[in-house]
C-alpha cells in the first residue's frame, strides 16, 4: 500500500470498521459504510467512463454525498475537485473548463446554475445529482448537449460496494482550487503524498507523523476513546477538508454541518459530547461568540477542549472574547494555505504581533529566495519547503511564481510578509498585497485592522490605501457595524487604534458600510475597499 489518501483511508477502515466516521443531521456512516459508499460511487463513476487521471467536480454543500464522492473519485485514481457553491455562472464557467471536468456531482438545488454553462463546457460527459429537487433546466441543456444526468440514488443502487480497484500511487494527484482575493481561482495539485505530510501532518495532529499505513491504522485502532471533531465550515474549503481527513486519519468521528448555524454548532458539541470545534476565523467565532454571550446556559460544553482555526485567523478582539467566555477552552489559531498545507500554530505575543514557532519546513526569503538571516529584521516573504504542492493547473505562469525551484528545491511562496527573530521564531507581518506606504513608511493592513476591530462598535473592517498627492499613500478604511451599535466618529475610531498602534498607522478616512464584502470564497476583496474609500475620498475633495 502508498501513502496514497485512498489507500491511507482504507487502512483505517479495516482496524476500526464499526466506529463511526462521520455524522450530518441525522445521518450517519461507520468506517465500513463510509468506505461502502465511497466504493459504489467510485464504480458508477467509472462505469460512466471517468478514468484515472480525469477531474469529478463536487458541487454541493456539506453532505455524507461530499465525503463519499470525494473518497470514491481517489479510489478509481480519478481527481476530485472542490467547487464553491455560491459561485455564479461567470466563475463556474471558468473554472469547470479550467479544471477540464468531465464529470460533477451536484447538489439538485444548484442545478439551475450549471444549466446556463453547461453549453460551454464541451469536457463535461457525466452529471450525478444528489437530492430531488427539480431539474428541469438542467435536463433540457444536458439533452442539447449530450451529456447524461443520473441521480445519486439511481447511481449507486446497483453499484458495486466491493474494492477491486486497480493498485494507486503516491503520485497521483489531488487538486485543491483557491478562491484569491485578486483574479479567478487557481486549482493547487499536490502529490497525495506531498498533501499527507503537509496538509495532515503525517495523519497525526499531536505527534509524530506516520509513514506508513499501517502505522497510521494501528495508531486509530489504538486510540479507545477517540476525540469528537465537530466542523462548522464547507467542506469546499482546504481548511475543512485539512481537519476532516486529519480527524478520519486518527479514527475520530467528525460531525459536519449542511449549513452553518451558531446555535446549532453548540448543540451538536452537546450532543455528540464533541472535545474539538473547527472554526474559519472571526466569520465563524463571532457569531459563535455572540450567541454564548446572550445564551450561556442553554449549552453545557463540558466535553469541549479545543477551539481550532484554520483558512482564516482570528482577530485580537474575537480570540479575546472566545477566552473569556470559554476560558477552559483551548484555542488554536493555525496558519496554513492552500499552497502550503499547515504551518503551525500563530500565537499573539505581548507586543500584539503575531508568531509562528521555528520551523525547517518554513523560512523567510529575500527576493532572490536566499534566507533571511535571523535577528537581522530584514523583511522578507514566508516560504514553504520539503512537501510542497507540484504547481497551479493549467497555469505555467503563475506556477513559475508561487512555486519556484531554487538550487533543485522547489518551494512555495506564501504572499506573506514576514521577520525572523534571533531564536528562529518568525513574525508573520501580513500580505504583501497589502502592505501600504505612506510617506516612506511601511504600513500593514493586518494589523489595522486587529486595531479597528477592536472597537467594541466593528463587526469587521478592510484597511486599504487610497492615492495622496503628498504622502503616496493614505491608511483608510471601511466598517460594517455591529447590529444595534452606535457609529463611531472618525476621530473617536482613531483615538481607539492610538491605543494599540502607532498613529501614523492610524487610518485617515473612515467610510461605514452595511456589508463589508468578500469573494464567493470568503476571502477579503481588496480591491472593493480601494474603490469604495477612494470614490469617497474624491467625493470629499
Amino acid at each position: 500500500m502508498s501513502l496514497n489518501l485512498a489507500d491511507l483511508t482504507e487502512a483505517v477502515v479495516d482496524a476500526i470498521p464499526d466506529r463511526t466516521a462521520i455524522v450530518c443531521g441525522d445521518r450517519s456512516h461507520t468506517y465500513a459504510q463510509y468506505d461502502a459508499a465511497a466504493n459504489r460511487i467510485g464504480h458508477h463513476l467509472a462505469a460512466a467512463g471517468v478514468e484515472p487521471g480525469e477531474h469529478v467536480g463536487l458541487h454541493m454543500r456539506n453532505s455524507l454525498e461530499y465525503l463519499d464522492t470525494m473518497l470514491g473519485t481517489m479510489k478509481i485514481r480519478a481527481v476530485p475537485i472542490n467547487i464553491n457553491f455560491r459561485y455564479v455562472g461567470a466563475e463556474l464557467d471558468y473554472l469547470y473548463n479550467n479544471a477540464e471536468l468531465v464529470a460533477l456531482v451536484v447538489d439538485a438545488d444548484l442545478t439551475h446554475v450549471v444549466a446556463e454553462v453547461l453549453p460551454d463546457c464541451p469536457h463535461l460527459r457525466h452529471i450525478v445529482v444528489v437530492g430531488d429537487a427539480p431539474t428541469s433546466a438542467l435536463d433540457d441543456a444536458a439533452a442539447l448537449a449530450e451529456v447524461t444526468v443520473v441521480r445519486y440514488d439511481v447511481a449507486v443502487a446497483d453499484a458495486s460496494d466491493e474494492r477491486d480497484f486497480a493498485p494507486r500511487s503516491d503520485d497521483d494527484l489531488y487538486i485543491l482550487y483557491t478562491g484569491g482575493t485578486t483574479g479567478m481561482p487557481k486549482g493547487v495539485m499536490w502529490r497525495h503524498e506531498d498533501f499527507y505530510f503537509a496538509a495532515l501532518g503525517g495523519g497525526n495532529a499531536y505527534g509524530d507523523p506516520h509513514d506508513s499505513p499501517e502505522s497510521l491504522a494501528a495508531a486509530a485502532a489504538a486510540n479507545e476513546h477517540p476525540l469528537t471533531y465537530v466542523v462548522t465550515a464547507p467542506l469546499m474549503h482546504g481548511a475543512a477538508m485539512y481537519a476532516v481527513f486529519m480527524g478520519l486519519f486518527m479514527g475520530f468521528p467528525q460531525v459536519i454541518m449542511r449549513n452553518f448555524e451558531p446555535a446549532e454548532a453548540l448543540r451538536r458539541i452537546d450532543e455528540h459530547k464533541a472535545a474539538v470545534l473547527m472554526v474559519v476565523g472571526d466569520a465563524i467565532s463571532r457569531p459563535i461568540a455572540d450567541v454564548l454571550a446572550e445564551r450561556r446556559d442553554e449549552f453545557d460544553l463540558s466535553s469541549l477542549i479545543v477551539i481550532g482555526s484554520g483558512g482564516a485567523l482570528w482577530s485580537v478582539s474575537v480570540r479575546d472574547r472566545l477566552k473569556e467566555l470559554l476560558p477552559n477552552v483551548m484555542l488554536l489559531n493555525s496558519f496554513g494555505s492552500s499552497e502550503s498545507g499547515a504551518n503551525g500554530a500563530l500565537t499573539p505575543g505581548e507586543d500584539g504581533k503575531q508568531r509562528l514557532p521555528a520551523s525547517p519546513k518554513v523560512r523567510v526569503v529575500d527576493t532572490d529566495y536566499s534566507t533571511i538571516e535571523p535577528g537581522s529584521d530584514a523583511i522578507g516573504y514566508l516560504a514553504r519547503v520539503g512537501h510542497v504542492p507540484v504547481g497551479y493547473y493549467n497555469d505555467p505562469e503563475k506556477t513559475a511564481a508561487t512555486f519556484p525551484v531554487v538550487d533543485g528545491t522547489r518551494m512555495s511562496l506564501l504572499g506573506d510578509l514576514a521577520t525572523v527573530e534571533a531564536d528562529g521564531s518568525i513574525i508573520v507581518l501580513g500580505r504583501g498585497s497589502a502592505c501600504i506606504n505612506s510617506g516612506g513608511e511601511k504600513i500593514y493592513a493586518e494589523e489595522v485592522e486587529e486595531a479597528v476591530k477592536g472597537h467594541p462598535a466593528v463587526e469587521d473592517a478592510l484597511v486599504t490605501g487610497v492615492p495622496d498627492p503628498r504622502l503616496g499613500e493614505t491608511v483608510s478604511v471601511v466598517v460594517q457595524l455591529r447590529e444595534g451599535a452606535h457609529e463611531p466618529t472618525q476621530e473617536e475610531l482613531a483615538e481607539h487604534c492610538r491605543t494599540v498602534i502607532a498613529g501614523y498607522k492610524v487610518p485617515r478616512h473612515v467610510v461605514v458600510m452595511p456589508q463589508i464584502v468578500r469573494s464567493p470564497a470568503g476571502k477579503a476583496d481588496y480591491r472593493w475597499a480601494k474603490s469604495v474609500l477612494t470614490q469617497s475620498v474624491t467625493t470629499e475633495v
